[in-house]
């Protein structure tokens, strides 16, 4: 294998390391980030770290490269082999390694695959932790050593956790799940039957070709074969899983999805008066409803920035006991590790449902409706993305309105909210908006889209 120095700088995101194997990615690029990876951990005084990798055909081959360019420092690699994403994370408390890199893509297309680096007790890398990797790899001032690794089995201390901390009440629930032929497909038979819960499996066999659908369950649409089983099999509820088996999307007993902020009410509703550290933490794309219920609750309240690694990092920092975020990632503190785990996160909604005779749907009454989008991804290049974003920000303090840019721009007005920013994961603007009525809708929809077309003719005309 070889060194090489021209790795492409748009794979390093805002908090992974991501593109297209063959093109951006192979295992040349593996070894030499490898390599980087265990000299750059040696410099924060670290000697070992866990490797994982997902079910993606390119990743056995990238994870061989990454864990050859590593040992060839000097370092101790655990390799814990094809998991889920959560299930790398447990390894880090399990194993007490903080140090470490998951060999997946997520949620992307099955011809992308990436790392998930962590290189110290901050947690998964992410913003200028990111940059500064890259730029100490382009240095390439690597150390040589003799390393090792040692194969470790992870899978039944991490089934005793996901026991230990749910608690089933006595009604028999019965689930529908969707592993979308991705990773989870590995453990979650497993999961759902140690814990007696009555399971019907759909696209749950390992298939890196994902051929059903995109393993994606915040697009509604891939979830259409969901909601139709759950309607068939008369579930109580259908649970879907991402391509790393970090993000769930929610069916309910009528085939109707449950967004994420949605379900967000549904745990508080529960978890409230069982905490003492009362804040909720959730991200710049979840609704209004959410931000209501929470003031009926009484609970104190963070809007924060997109992104797993952020709102895991801002979780431990604020002392959250529970957290999440429009795309599906949920965090639970309050007697689970605070990781970002889409089984145990369908574990905590089955063990909610099962200490009360109503179904899914009626969990949220009483909360206060409006109009929404779901999330558009508006197709933009990396190089020209954040001027866009920037550009549509200028235009709205010329207006002056009220902002939160701690995530590219949040426009918030009396009867309702306009998101506009750049996507970390791939060549994308995010956009959502949201109002009480839907004529207003539309009317916010319009403005910010015409002015982020605008922005986009300008940067073409140079």
């Amino acid at each position: 294998m070889e060194i090489v120095k021209n790795i492409n700088k748009h794979i390093y995101r805002g908090y992974d390391i991501r593109g297209i194997y063959g093109d951006d990615l192979d295992e040349n690029v593996a070894y030499t980030i490898g390599k980087g990876f265990g000299s750059y951990i040696q410099t924060l005084g670290k000697k070992e770290a866990v490797v994982g990798r997902d079910n993606r055909s390119s990743s056995p081959e990238l994870a061989k490269a990454f864990i050859k360019g590593a040992i060839e420092t000097g370092i101790t690699i655990y390799n814990i082999g094809v998991v889920t994403t959560p299930m790398y994370y447990f390894s880090w408390g399990n194993l007490n390694i903080v140090s470490g890199a998951m060999i997946t893509a997520s949620h992307n297309p099955k011809e992308y695959n990436g790392f998930k680096i962590a290189f110290d007790e901050r947690g998964n890398a992410c913003g200028e932790m990111i940059e500064e990797f890259r730029d100490y790899v382009e240095k390439g001032e690597f150390v040589n050593g003799t390393g090792k690794v040692i194969e470790k089995d992870i899978r039944n201390d991490y089934l005793e956790l996901l026991d230990r901390t749910i608690n089933l009440g006595d009604r028999k629930i019965k689930v529908v799940l969707d592993c979308g032929n991705a990773a989870g497909s590995v453990i979650v038979k497993e999961v759902y039957k140690k814990e007696g819960i009555e399971a019907e499996y759909l696209y749950c066999d390992s298939d890196p070709d994902f051929p059903n659908h995109h393993p994606d369950p915040s697009v509604e649409e891939n979830l259409k074969d969901l909601k139709e089983k759950v309607l068939k099999d008369k579930a109580d509820l259908g649970l879907a899983f991402d391509g790393d088996s970090d993000r769930v999307g929610i069916i309910d007993e009528n085939g109707q999805y449950i967004p994420i902020d949605y379900f967000m009410i549904i745990v508080w509703r529960d978890i409230f008066d069982k905490v003492k550290n009362k804040k909720a933490l959730y991200d710049v794309k979840c609704s209004k409803s959410l931000v209501d219920e929470l003031d009926k609750l009484g609970i104190e309240k963070c809007c924060y920035r997109t992104g797993n690694s952020y709102m895991k990092a801002k979780m431990k920092q604020g002392d959250f006991n529970f957290g999440g975020e429009f795309s599906g990632h949920v965090f639970f503190r309050d007697k689970f590790p605070g990781f970002d785990d889409a089984m145990y996160a369908g574990l905590r909604l089955i063990e909610i449902l099962s200490k009360t005779d109503k179904p899914l749907s009626k969990l949220l009454e009483g909360i206060n409706k409006y109009y929404s989008t779901p999330e558009i991804k508006i197709k933009s290049s990396d190089d020209t993305k954040h001027k866009i974003v920037n550009d549509v920000i200028e235009y709205a303090r010329r207006k002056g309105y009220n902002l939160n840019t701690i995530d590219g721009m949040r426009a918030e007005f009396e009867d309702g909210w306009a998101l506009v920013r750049a996507s970390n994961t791939g060549p994308d603007i995010t956009v959502r908006f949201e109002s009480k009525t839907e004529e207003r809708l539309e009317l916010l929809k319009n403005e910010f889209m015409n002015e982020i077309n605008s922005s986009i003719e300008k940067s073409f005309s140079f």
